[in-house]
């Protein structure tokens, strides 16, 4: 029989370590568990080496850990699919240790692949996992964390890891759906904008010099036309930049300021309320962001994170300063001994069907599938909007398009209507 050395968790959540004798690591990591321990590492015991094969491991194991340089954040796609491996991995019964070995073989060079050299490290000296992870904030956040410390105190770290990969793939799902929404009308835009900006730049001056020879008197409408076309080119007597400079770069430059803004708690604050008061897009995010606190929520309460807690990292990670002010009230309501659905409805935020629904799962215990209900609920009525958002900007686009293209016409043609009367005359 082999020896073999493991680190564990006990009922309370503390790291215990030791040794154990079996023919597999199999028949190991099941005498562990009959000892009250969840195994988190099993390996076979090493026999010692020479100091010169010591130092060797050494070497390599500090050239293994550099990895190579990157910067950003890991993406939600790559942290999805390493998180549904790793499930995998601990639902067929593998060290956790090893499970991570292996993913980490798996991945490119790359940040990813540094942070999983940093965690294996971690798991390997001793730390739990969600203490690893939180080293590490570009790829695991805080609810992240939240979650496998919850699955490692439960001694359910692969039903955990499973429910966390759910979360994150509908959330993938979501994100998908509306990205796509808004790739029609950006790209109409795009091409629109190119062609207005041709005609002016182009087609509008070739026009001015026809007129200029007739002497005629220009309509309102066409001389209008004509004072915008020497914008854009910037030969409007004292101008110095070219409209088109602000065509190409003012949407990029607007885009840009609004994240700035947006960094900052008041501009963030101002900017969230507009956009829940906005007639059509805001209906559209308001069932978004409720589709993802109530996910949220509801795989926090099932994975066994206290309420309190569960309730201040869905307010962190709603995206949205208006929920995150109406949960933060519900976790003060909560903490006084009051209920959860109380304070949601005083701040109106969420229609009354989801209040009244989580006031029954209050009642009944069973607040976490009540919490993943409305999600799935919400989840559906967000891709019945963006259908509807799409079938909507399409006639729009069509309309505001054939209403630029026929002023132009429309403005080009009335001093010629002119011209042929006295031409006639």
């Amino acid at each position: 029989m082999a020896t073999y050395t493991y680190q564990a968790l006990n009922a309370s959540g503390k790291t215990q370590k030791g040794t154990v004798e079996a023919t597999s690591s199999e028949e190991a990591i099941q005498r562990i568990k009959a000892q009250g321990y969840f195994p988190t590492s099993v390996q076979p015991q090493k026999e010692k080496k020479a100091k010169g094969a010591a130092a060797e491991s050494s070497t390599k194991k500090k050239k293994k850990k550099g990895g190579g340089f990157a910067i950003g954040k890991v993406s939600a796609k790559h942290l999805t699919l390493f998180t549904r491996q790793l499930s995998t991995l601990q639902d067929a019964g593998l060290p956790l240790l090893r499970s991570l070995q292996i993913l980490e073989s798996q991945q490119k060079p790359g940040l990813m692949k540094n942070i999983l050299l940093g965690v294996c490290e971690e798991v390997e000296g001793g730390s739990s996992l969600s203490e690893a992870m939180g080293k590490y904030p570009k790829a695991f956040d805080h609810l992240y964390v939240k979650m496998v410390n919850a699955g490692e105190i439960g001694g359910v770290l692969d039903v955990i890891l499973q429910r966390l990969s759910e979360f994150m793939e509908k959330s993938q799902r979501l994100k998908r759906k509306i990205k796509g929404a808004m790739v029609y009308p950006i790209v109409v835009m795009v091409v629109a904008i190119a062609i207005l900006t041709g005609i002016m730049l182009l087609i509008i001056p070739k026009f001015e010099e026809i007129f200029t020879d007739f002497e005629i008197e220009l309509p309102a409408l066409t001389q209008g036309l004509i004072t915008t076309s020497r914008w854009v080119a910037g030969s409007n007597p004292g101008q110095e930049i070219p409209g088109w400079v602000f065509m190409v770069f003012g949407i990029p430059a607007i885009w840009i300021s609004l994240k700035i803004i947006r960094k900052t708690p008041p501009g963030r604050a101002v900017s969230d309320y507009l956009i829940l008061w906005t007639p059509v897009l805001g209906k559209l995010v308001k069932k978004t962001v409720i589709a993802r606190f109530t996910r949220t929520m509801g795989t926090l309460i099932s994975a066994g994170v206290p309420i309190l807690e569960a309730v201040t990292i869905t307010s962190q990670t709603s995206g949205n300063y208006v929920f995150e002010k109406a949960l933060m009230n519900v976790h003060d309501s909560i903490r006084e001994g009051e209920s959860f659905a109380v304070p949601l409805r005083e701040s109106k935020t969420c229609d009354p069907i989801v209040v009244n629904m989580i006031d029954v799962g209050e009642e009944t215990g069973e607040m976490d599938a009540m919490l993943l209900k409305i999600a799935d609920n919400y989840d559906e009525e967000v891709d019945v909007a963006v259908a509807s958002l799409v079938s909507l900007l399409e006639p729009i686009m069509v309309v505001l398009l054939g209403g630029m293209v026929g002023t132009i016409v429309v403005a080009m043609f009335l001093p010629m209507i002119s011209m042929l009367e006295s031409l006639s005359g």
